[in-house]
């Protein structure tokens, strides 16, 4: 039978809850509930009762209860959901998974959702979702849905939007268990893996690397690859690096590190202070450039910093506007890729394309510095003296399509001979 898990305090929003499961049950699939309440009483009894929950993160209701600190059993009570839904997960009997909440709800239940793998089916519907719901989604595949009332009673609001969720996880777990069932002479739970198992290459991308970046995807899936590209906005990095840690890929092209120049000048899309390292650090082949190096991203024009508004200011679109990054952050910013790639433990090639990192930077573009861009190729040279990391020079800019290939071509020979070495063996 197909399952839905319902995550929630059953104290607080039983009621809810209580009518999703028949609209669930009515729906034609089966429901577990699992209780993440404390101090009340739950409202409707739970598949999973929240005893069970906070012994699962390792400690007793009773214990959670007498401290009283709710900030502490919200933390807690997360942690035994995310054991509970994986342990679910792990016996087969998790389609899907839906949660309601407000802003303690949510951090329990998308908690939980994170821990489980990329594809299973995700669905939060909360009073939060119309804001910045990064802290929450992460990484994941997470479906956030506006609530629009706050979680308070079924009413003129709320009935069609939970119907509307309660329908939608449904429909996503018969659909995620008939795959399920498809892979079950494999002997595993579909969730991240290439249509027709072909193997998975990272590639990242921003609007102005899109033409050498889908070049070299062309390439790649000429010989034999799925390419699974990445946006540069600070959750695409993150989620590239969270993904090539966990082994997922046979190569990452990482052409485009613009969230490096984010997280060093403090622009808006940084992927963070990991970002580039997960590949090193895994042994995962990987060949990177240096594209879009040459600007910052910030928010709208309108909420320009004060500090950078004498800068090369231009308007990428009504929500970015791009600054360019001058001689110092660029010999900084050489120093840091370098310094990320000695450390990496598997093949690691540098592609520099001398006639510029993006559309903007390109010799008839409002951001051409050829003084800045040698000082980020010179701190890279210097940087990768000595290392195991190989770098080579191409005549062209970074879109240009035979850039793209040849880029291509070099992931394609570092995995096939790392495959002929593993064969030899």
């Amino acid at each position: 039978m197909t399952n839905v898990v319902l995550v929630g305090t059953l104290d607080t929003k039983g009621v809810e809850y209580g009518w999703l499961r028949e609209r669930l049950l009515r729906a034609g699939v089966d429901v577990i509930l699992v209780d993440t309440g404390v101090m009340g009483d739950p409202r409707v009894p739970a598949d999973v009762p929240r005893e069970a929950v906070a012994r699962a993160a390792g400690t007793e209701l009773s214990e959670l209860r007498a401290a009283a600190d709710r900030g502490a059993a919200v933390t807690t009570m997360a942690r035994g959901a995310e054991a509970t839904v994986l342990r679910l997960h792990a016996e087969g009997r998790l389609d899907a998974i839906l949660a309601i909440g407000g802003s303690g709800g949510t951090s329990i239940a998308t908690r939980a959702m994170r821990a489980l793998p990329l594809g299973v089916p995700k669905l939060m519907v909360s009073s939060m979702a119309s804001g910045d719901v990064s802290v929450y989604v992460g990484s994941s595949d997470i479906t956030m849905m506006y609530s629009v009332v706050d979680i308070a009673g079924i009413n003129t609001v709320s009935a069609p939007v939970l119907a509307n969720a309660a329908d939608a996880a449904a429909g996503m777990a018969k659909g995620f268990a008939q795959a399920s069932s498809q892979a079950s002479s494999r002997a595993v739970r579909p969730g991240l893996r290439s249509s027709g198992e072909r193997p998975l290459i990272a590639a990242s991308m921003a609007g102005v690397t899109t033409v050498g970046v889908d070049a070299a995807r062309e390439r790649l899936t000429e010989l034999g690859y799925e390419v699974l590209v990445f946006h540069v906005s600070g959750t695409g990095g993150r989620t590239l690096e969270s993904l090539a840690g966990q082994g997922v890929f046979a190569g990452v092209l990482d052409l485009t590190l613009s969230e490096l120049a984010d997280e060093l000048c403090g622009g808006s899309l940084s992927a963070g202070p990991d970002r580039l390292t997960a590949a090193g650090r895994a042994g995962v082949p990987q060949v990177v450039s240096l594209g879009a190096l040459d600007m910052v991203k910030f928010g709208p024009l309108e909420k320009l910093p004060e500090r950078v508004r004498y800068r090369r200011v231009r308007v990428h679109n009504p929500s970015i506007t791009v600054i360019r990054t001058t001689e110092a952050e660029c010999t900084e910013l050489g120093r840091l890729v370098a310094a990320k790639l000695r450390a990496a433990t598997g093949p690691t090639a540098v592609c520099v394309p001398l006639h510029g990192l993006s559309t903007l930077g390109a010799p008839d573009g409002p951001y051409h510095d050829p003084a800045a861009d040698s000082a980020l190729f010179t701190a890279l040279r210097e940087g990768l003296r000595g290392a195991s990391a190989e770098l080579f020079d191409y005549d062209t800019h970074i879109n240009d399509p035979a850039f793209g290939r040849a880029a291509a071509d070099r992931l394609h020979a570092m995995i096939t001979a790392r495959e002929e070495r593993a064969t030899a063996a």
